[in-house]
Formats: C-alpha cells, sequence, structure tokens
C-alpha cells in the first residue's frame, strides 16, 4: 500500500487541495479570464525580471500549487528513480513536498531540500509537513535559491522539481548540474518557453538532457528532462 491511497498523507493532502483550490479561486479566475495566454505569461516573466521578490510578495498568500495528477507524477517519479536525494525549487505551502516525501517515506528513507523565497510560505509548509508525519525528511532553505544552494546539498541529487520563478529555472539547473547522479530526473513545472532559455537548453541533446513536454495539465508548460549522462 502506497501512502497516496488511504491514511495520514492522503487526509492531508486532500484537506491541503480543497484549501489551496478555495484560496486560490480568485487568481485562478482572473487568469482564466485573460484573453491572451502568452501574452498573459510574457508580462509575469517581464515583472519578474523587473522585480522578482515584489512579484513573489505579492503571491505570499497563495498555494500556487501542482494538482493531484501532477503530485501522484512526483511521486512515481521518485519511485521510478529510486531517489534518495531531491531538490525543489519553489516549495511554496508544500503540497508538492508531501508527494514526494512519501515517495521517500515509501522507499525507506532519504532527503529532500525544499526551497522558498517566501519566510511565510517554507513555515506553512513545514507545519504541513509536519502533519502528514514527514517533516523528518525534509530540509526547508527560505530565500533565494541562487544562494540557498549554492553551497550543494551534501550528495548526489536524483530528482529536481522546478517550481518556482519562471526566469531561475535555467540558472538553478546549471547551479545544481555538478551534483546530479547520471540518470537523474529533471521536472519543471511552468516551464514556459518564454522563461529564459530553459526549455532551449534542456532539449538541446549537445547540452547532455533528453527531454519532452509532458501530455497533461496542458497549457502548464510541464517537461519531464532526464541527464543519461
Amino acid at each position: 500500500m502506497d501512502s497516496l491511497s488511504r491514511g495520514l498523507v492522503a487526509d492531508v493532502l486532500l484537506r491541503l487541495h480543497r484549501e489551496a483550490e478555495a484560496t486560490d479561486a480568485p487568481l485562478m479566475q482572473a487568469m482564466g479570464e485573460a484573453t491572451d495566454h502568452q501574452s498573459t505569461i510574457s508580462h509575469f516573466i517581464e515583472a519578474e525580471t523587473r522585480d522578482l521578490a515584489g512579484v513573489y510578495r505579492g503571491l505570499a498568500d497563495n498555494f500556487l500549487n501542482v494538482s493531484p495528477e501532477f503530485g501522484r507524477f512526483l511521486y512515481l517519479c521518485a519511485r521510478a528513480c529510486k531517489a534518495t536525494c531531491i531538490v525543489e525549487f519553489g516549495s511554496s505551502m508544500g503540497i508538492s513536498a508531501i508527494y514526494m516525501a512519501a515517495a521517500l517515506r515509501d522507499m525507506s528513507g532519504g532527503r529532500l531540500i525544499g526551497t522558498d523565497l517566501e519566510p511565510a510560505k517554507i513555515a506553512r509548509a513545514r507545519v504541513n509537513l509536519a502533519a502528514a508525519g514527514l517533516d523528518d525528511l525534509v530540509e526547508f532553505r527560505v530565500g533565494d535559491a541562487r544562494e540557498t544552494l549554492k553551497a550543494g546539498v551534501g550528495g548526489d541529487i536524483d530528482m529536481v522539481m522546478l517550481d518556482g520563478a519562471f526566469t531561475l529555472y535555467l540558472p538553478i539547473l546549471k547551479l545544481l548540474e555538478p551534483h546530479l547522479k547520471r540518470g537523474a530526473v529533471i521536472i519543471g513545472e511552468n516551464a514556459f518557453a518564454e522563461g529564459a532559455g530553459y526549455l532551449d537548453y534542456v532539449r538541446d541533446p549537445q547540452n547532455g538532457y533528453l527531454s519532452l513536454p509532458l501530455p497533461f495539465n496542458p497549457g502548464r508548460g510541464n517537461e519531464l528532462t532526464i541527464r543519461p549522462r
């Protein structure tokens, strides 16, 4: 039996997804009413470039979480690559971290390093991971991930989840590259073509990756990448 099917983790995830849906409904409605999806993404990326901290300070109360389907996909990826060390860029309130930490628990342990720019979100994430009984597997680092991950994570990395500032996906990946295991899995959620060259980089075999877009949650820019060598 896996942790997602029943029990404490499943109950906490159900509660958090309901809370997130209610909290983020106004934001999701506003985004859904935008007539030009690509322009909305481009404007958001421009805003990040001007004032990264300000943009995410304005979203400090929003979950901006993965869907249950995507969360289960993260769980399966962690199980498939037998991950013992996972790094997450953009942990928000910790929902995606719960899915990945649950995979670690179901494989007898490991470590997840989570990051977020917003201290309030990390505080909520810690509470949520504790509620799910997974906090012993997770270390959260608060602040700009270009700084908090600079010293490494204390070992080789099996899996990376990118779900933070769109413009930082490529810098964060390059920062982590020396620590990636052969066969490491990298998942980019909201990995848009406008996002400062990330997709061009991982889709170019000369850079040492194999990559393709994921077919679910259309419009979210989801990308699966592996480091085969």
